[in-house]
């Protein structure tokens, strides 16, 4: 199965900020093995202007990103997940929907960026910060020999990289 396009899904609360970001770093570094989706258990309905604007500047694609609800990703009509991701620490303590086709599941939690208060400078900074650990954990994530290593072994790896603490 080395030709086998993953699918994966990355939750946050709001889904507009370090899950849109997850998205479109994954798609961006991992084209040609991976289809990254990104969803909020209670979205927001926008994206946040500082994750564009901060994606932008490292001209990701940023073609087709909208704020939208997990629920689309649990219809019988979706995409089937290989891999769901949380990216903050609120929707990994929620009850999630029932996923379709058992995919494997971790929790990579990375603080919030839209709760940083103070100038512009220190928001845009730690928006940087959250794609820069954010790109990081994909990197580790996309260097696993998925083909090769098996389910439960696999879910451990990527639990492990959740509880990594990122420079």
């Amino acid at each position: 199965m080395e030709n086998k396009i993953y699918n994966v899904l990355f939750i946050c609360t709001g889904n507009s900020a370090r899950s849109i970001k997850a998205e479109v770093i994954m798609n961006h570094l991992g084209r040609e093995r991976f289809k990254a989706y990104s969803a909020g258990s209670h979205p927001r309905g926008e994206v946040h202007p500082m994750t564009l604007e901060v994606l932008s500047e490292q001209c990701y694609d940023l073609g087709g990103l909208r704020s939208k609800s997990w629920t689309e990703f649990a219809e019988p009509d979706a995409p089937q997940m290989d891999f769901i991701m949380t990216v903050c620490d609120q929707a990994a303590g929620e009850a999630c929907p029932a996923w379709p086709g058992q995919p494997i599941t971790a929790h990579w939690g990375f603080a919030d960026p839209t709760k940083i208060e103070g100038n512009r400078e220190k928001q845009l900074k730690a928006f940087s910060n959250a794609q820069f650990q954010i790109a990081n954990r994909i990197r580790l994530f996309m260097s696993l020999p998925i083909e090769k290593i098996d389910r439960m072994s696999l879910q451990t790896k990527l639990r492990e990289l959740g509880q990594q603490r990122d420079a």
